[in-house]
């Protein structure tokens, strides 16, 4: 596997470390670079990457604004001189966070989690069927967390977020609960509130508008009570 790299940088010294560091990492290849976010679009047009490189302080557009705004976007590794800009980065969802002057080892560890993040992603794809898989992993900060599907208590949506609640903790990660939804189950899980998607077998109860479970409490919204009981309750209600 060879991920097609990009790096932009204004800083010309900037770009040709990034770019040694890269001819030293046999699974590193450059596709381009530039010195704003705008050949960057050009690049992203003309050819496939895998990898971006982004400085922050740029000019026309600096990093972290380009990421706020730009879609479909491939792995990004941050490269900034001001480690403040971290918590900014996480929220954006890139890959790494690298603080200049940046060292061979520490360029590497970012790489090998893109390769990593990658390889995840090409072992979904092989063995994605009609079937759950055991398990999946998310991407919590700079994290890759491995989550088994059956330990999954309920799901909840938080602004451009949501945190997985599982019998071995919590893990808070930048997805929507609409893909959270789309990639679970729908055998074994159920929406039940535009904030909520919960294990079926993990439902201890329900009374009036909410589910009790794992001493957690999730409520029903109107919208998703008549599909819930059909489902859930109805098919299994011991009746007189």
């Amino acid at each position: 596997m060879t991920l097609s790299t990009a790096i932009i940088d204004d800083e010309p010294l900037a770009r040709e470390c990034i770019a040694n560091y890269v001819n030293e990492v046999d699974f590193l290849s450059i596709a381009g670079t530039g010195s704003n976010p705008l050949d960057l679009v050009q690049l992203l047009d003309s050819m496939a990457i895998d990898l971006v490189f982004l400085d922050i302080q740029m000019p026309v557009i600096n990093g972290i604004d380009f990421l706020k705004t730009a879609r479909d976007l491939p792995m990004v590794i941050i490269t900034t001189a001001y480690p403040s800009y971290a918590l900014e980065g996480f929220q954006l969802d890139v890959m790494d966070y690298l603080v200049k002057p940046i060292t061979f080892d520490r360029f590497l560890k970012a790489a090998n989690k893109a390769k990593e993040y990658r390889q995840l992603e090409a072992r979904a794809a092989l063995t994605h069927d009609n079937s759950s898989p055991g398990y999946f992993f998310v991407k919590c900060g700079f994290r890759l967390e491995k989550i088994f599907v059956d330990d999954i208590l309920y799901v909840e949506a938080l602004q451009n977020y949501v945190t997985i609640f599982t019998t071995q903790g919590k893990f808070m990660t930048l997805l929507t609960l609409k893909q959270v939804e789309q990639n679970l189950d729908d055998r074994h899980f159920i929406r039940v509130h535009k904030s909520y998607v919960v294990s079926i077998s993990r439902i201890q109860s329900i009374e009036n508008n909410e589910i009790f479970l794992h001493s957690s409490r999730i409520p029903i919204s109107r919208q998703y009570r008549e599909a819930l009981m059909e489902r859930v309750v109805n098919v299994r209600l011991w009746k007189k």
